[in-house]
């Protein structure tokens, strides 16, 4: 897996991005949100997902990580696919994303195109107990958890321990322990709640 790109921006169009790493020019598909945010750059890191699919291979890259993360949380919704996550992206920021998601604004999500009726209940019934956590105030939260607690929760799944399980135990552990704790320790104390 691929997670992330850094090199000279060779070719920078609204829907693509080619960047030259070594020599090497890797072609990813971008939203407009981040077009904009590299738009002026002409060298950079881009957050990336290979999307592997039985006819192609798609790399898709993001400026953020919290627009990586709100992506694979839209690709994981029964019928919503990549293109459509990318045209999300596209149309609204990933906290706007969350807090429509979180509020219930279906009509805000139909504004999308590609986002039908059926589609943006789907997103609202499946993705709103995980954005209810969000905190939208900070700018380096990532979808769904804050980060110190989402890479503890990351690191218990990767363990092989499920989501539900991993966020509870996570869930606990920063209920009681110090602030200054480093994540290594909330992830033993975490393994210890389980």
């Amino acid at each position: 897996m691929i997670a992330f790109v850094r090199g000279h921006f060779a070719v920078k169009t609204p829907a693509r991005v080619v960047v030259d790493v070594n020599g090497v020019g890797y072609d990813l598909q971008v939203s407009l949100h981040t077009y904009s945010a590299i738009s002026n750059k002409e060298n950079g890191l881009l957050f990336t997902y290979l999307h592997i699919t039985e006819n192609a291979q798609t790399l898709f890259g993001f400026a953020e990580l919290a627009e990586k993360e709100m992506f694979l949380q839209l690709i994981s919704v029964s019928g919503v696919g990549a293109a459509t996550a990318r045209m999300m992206l596209s149309g609204m920021r990933p906290d706007e994303i969350a807090r429509a998601i979180v509020q219930g604004n279906t009509r805000q999500l139909e504004g999308i195109k590609g986002i039908g009726k059926k589609s943006a209940e789907r997103l609202i019934v499946e993705l709103k107990d995980k954005f209810a956590k969000q905190n939208f105030d900070s700018p380096f939260a990532v979808v769904g958890v804050q980060t110190t607690d989402g890479d503890a929760v990351n690191a218990l799944i990767a363990l092989g321990i499920g989501r539900p399980m991993a966020e509870q135990a996570v869930k606990k552990t920063m209920a009681s322990i110090k602030e200054s704790s480093s994540l290594e320790d909330i992830i033993k104390q975490a393994l210890k709640n389980l």
